[in-house]
Formats: C-alpha cells, structure tokens, sequence
C-alpha cells in the first residue's frame, strides 16, 4: 500500500489510540475493550448494552480493489452512528475460488494460506474507521455455510470433492456433505492457520496488531457453526472449545464467541448448546431468530402474522436465558430478520410487519434483562439492488448471494425503520 499524507496522519492517530488503550501491566482488559462482568458487557467499568446491525460486507467496502467503496463505507459508518448503532458484527472474508454461482466476490483467502492482500487491507482500514468513531465490531472467521465458502471451501480443499450448492440439491444431501468438517483434522488444521493468521495479523495502517485495537469487540468461531449430524455433535463442541483456546492465546485482549443460532445449530439439542457456552474460553452465548425461514410465520402471511412471530421468539430467548443461567455469561440475539411487507424486495417498499417484529424484540432487550445486546440483519444502507439475485458487480445489500437482494436488508430509505431504531437505540443505552 503506497503511503499518503492521510495515512501517515491515520497511523498518528493509532498510535496515540493504542497508547491510551494499552495495557498497564496487570492483568486487566486495556481501556476501551468489552468485558464481561457478573453476566453484563462493560467498557471501562460501565455497563455496555447495545442494539446494533449486522454488515457483512463492510472489509469489501474498505478495500480499494474490487467491491471497494470507500466513499460509500464512511457514508454508512457515519449513518449508523447517527441512529446510535456502534456494534457491527462482520466477516472477516470469504474463502475459495471466484465464478460459483451464490458465492459473495471478492474472496480473501483464495487458495489455502493464499489472501488477497488488498481485502486484508480493507479489513485494517475498516478498523481504523471504528476506532476513530469509537464503535465496535463482532468479526466472524468462517461460515457454515457455502455463499461465502467456509466448511465446503475447507472440505474441497480437503479431498472431499465438488461441495453441492443448497440450491441446487436436497437438505440431505447438502447436510451429507457439510457434516464432514467438524470431523475432518485436514480441513480444521487449514481453518486453524486462517485463525492464526487474521487474529495475529498487524494492522497494516497503523503498525499495531489486531490485539491492540479496540475496534474489535469479539472474535466469533464462525457464523452458524453447525455438527449437520447428529453423530458430529460432540466434534462440534470439541472444535470450538479448541478454536476459542486458539484465540485466547494470540489474543487475550478481546472476547470471543461462538456464533452460533441456539439449539437450532445443535441439531435441536439445547443440552449441546449450553455445554459449548459453558466452556470458559467462551466469554458470552449467541443465538439467532428467524421466524419466516423456520416457518413459524407463513409465506402469505408476513404482516398478520407478527404476533405469532413474537410469541415464538419470546418463547425461543426464554429458553435459552433459562439454559445459560449460573454460567454469569450474557445473552445476544446477535442475529434476527423480518421480511418486508408482502416479501417485497424493494427499496422504499413497506416495512409495517417488519417494523413491529423489531419493535417487540427491541423491547425485550430494553426492558428486562434477558439479552444483553441485539444486531438486526442485516444494514443494506445506500445500495440500490441491480438484480433480484446478487451478481457480481452488484452493490452489496446485507442479503448473501444465494438470497433476494433487499429481503431482509434495511436500507436508508426505509424511514419508519431508521425512526424506530434511533428511538429505541436512545432508549437502550440511558
């Protein structure tokens, strides 16, 4: 990267932040880190409750090669923090090669231990843009599934052959495939060198590593890591125990969490589920809610069916918070999405389904103490869909490849949701 007057006045900057959030020799987090303290988030002794979004995509958007906006970043960076939200939970970067049909492009790894270095980049100047605007990032490593590559990249790479599109084939035969990673030592042995090499890497812009910053709020297992067997169960819990360890010993600065949906990404088994939270290498518990793509509302029904939504998701957070407790470990709903009225696409289109879905969870969040923080999915933000399926070149919505571009994204455009999030994100953090 070449060196500008802007990132000579960036890496001044840096260092006077890594100055103040270094550490003072003992034991504790350095200033400005998320801890956890008796079951609540903390930054700097002070409570730290948050409703925030979920935006994949934002390293593409920062690097300067393809996908790169930056213009575009900082514009959506600066609205978020205009309604309140400070908390992103993001991808690190998608593996494997280019050309699969509902695969996210740009990737970052291209071949195993192979980045793209300008997404690396990306990744550092996306945290140099947090860290000046004192928000926080939730960074996921990997994918259970396939629209940005994850296990099925990891088990090609592997000797497991072509991995099947879950578009393309049954949930058999998709689950057949998928369930091999948790089992196979070669394909964790290749995500381990992945951990390695994006927890310990040193901010390019900055000079300062990835530990030092305090951008990021967490490092995640992966996004929905799955078993996708019954028989993988007890190697699920194994690899993320031993992932988390891996974490914790480049890094014991920032939390780490596991990504996961709940006992729906246990294979229904809330025991599971619990076991993998209650390791101590596991700093606070996740799960993610999806009414309309676990049928709970009905294709037809997205807007008189709000009710039944709620009372499930009630009841599905209820179990969970049940689970957890004794464990002193807090609870997000790091994941949950609405569909716009009559499931349109489209910008603009109306959202009054969605809207009282967010304000029922948003509820829960401000008026017990259930959940701990919340991340809506997904901020799509200034872009305008091109196609009703992403191709690449598209501008990037929080809608993955494999699904319809404005689905389940917010965009700035969606006036009545901005209004609701800003008031509620007002109220959350009294």
């Amino acid at each position: 990267m070449k060196t500008t007057a802007y990132h000579i006045l960036a890496m001044l900057m840096a260092t006077l932040l890594a100055t103040a959030c270094g550490n003072d020799g003992d034991n504790h987090a350095p200033n400005g880190f998320v801890t956890v303290n008796n079951g609540i988030f903390e930054i700097d002794g002070k409570p730290y409750r948050y409703i925030g979004t979920n935006f994949w995509y934002a390293p593409i958007l920062a690097s300067e090669g393809m996908g790169g906006d930056r213009q575009r970043l900082e514009a959506e960076l600066d609205s978020l923090q205009s309604l309140g939200i400070d908390n992103l939970r993001i991808l690190a970067g998608a593996d494997g090669p280019h050309g699969i049909r509902t695969h996210i492009e740009p990737t970052l790894q291209q071949s195993p231990g192979v980045y793209n270095d300008t997404l690396l980049q990306g990744l550092d100047y996306l945290l140099l843009c947090l860290e000046q605007r004192k928000m926080k990032a939730v960074i996921y490593l990997t994918n259970s599934w396939e629209w940005s590559g994850g296990y099925s990249t990891y088990l090609e790479w592997a000797g497991h052959g072509t991995a099947p599109l879950p578009t393309e084939v049954d949930w058999k035969t998709f689950c057949g495939y998928a369930c091999n990673f948790v089992l196979d030592d070669s394909a964790k042995q290749m995500y381990y060198r992945h951990v390695r090499q994006i927890v310990g890497r040193t901010n390019s812009i900055t000079g300062n590593p990835y530990s030092r910053s305090p951008a990021i709020m967490a490092w995640q297992v992966a996004n929905e890591p799955r078993a996708f067997s019954t028989a993988g169960k007890d190697s699920l819990a194994s690899w993320i125990s031993n992932t988390a360890k891996l974490i914790k010993s480049i890094d014991p600065n920032h939390l780490v969490s596991t990504g996961s949906e709940g006992k729906y990404g246990c294979e229904t088994d809330i025991d599971l589920w619990t076991r993998i939270h209650s390791q101590p290498e596991i700093d606070y518990a996740t799960i993610h809610i999806w009414p309309h793509t676990w049928q709970w509302v009905e294709r037809d029904s997205v807007e008189s069916g709000v009710a039944t939504a709620c009372n499930a998701t009630q009841a599905y957070i209820e179990e969970h918070y049940k689970a957890l407790k004794g464990t002193g470990k807090p609870l997000v709903v790091e994941e949950f999405g609405y569909p716009r009225d009559g499931r349109s696409y489209l910008p603009g289109t109306a959202t009054t389904g969605r809207d009282a879905y967010y304000d029922f969870v948003f509820r829960l969040l401000s008026d017990n103490d259930m959940l701990a923080g919340c991340n809506f999915w997904g901020w799509g933000g200034l872009a305008h869909p091109r196609h009703e399926m992403w191709q690449p070149g598209d501008p990037f919505t929080c809608d993955p490849a494999h699904e319809p571009q404005g689905l389940y994204s917010v965009f700035a455009s969606d006036s009545t949701t901005l209004q609701l999030i800003k008031s509620k994100c007002r109220k959350v953090t009294m």
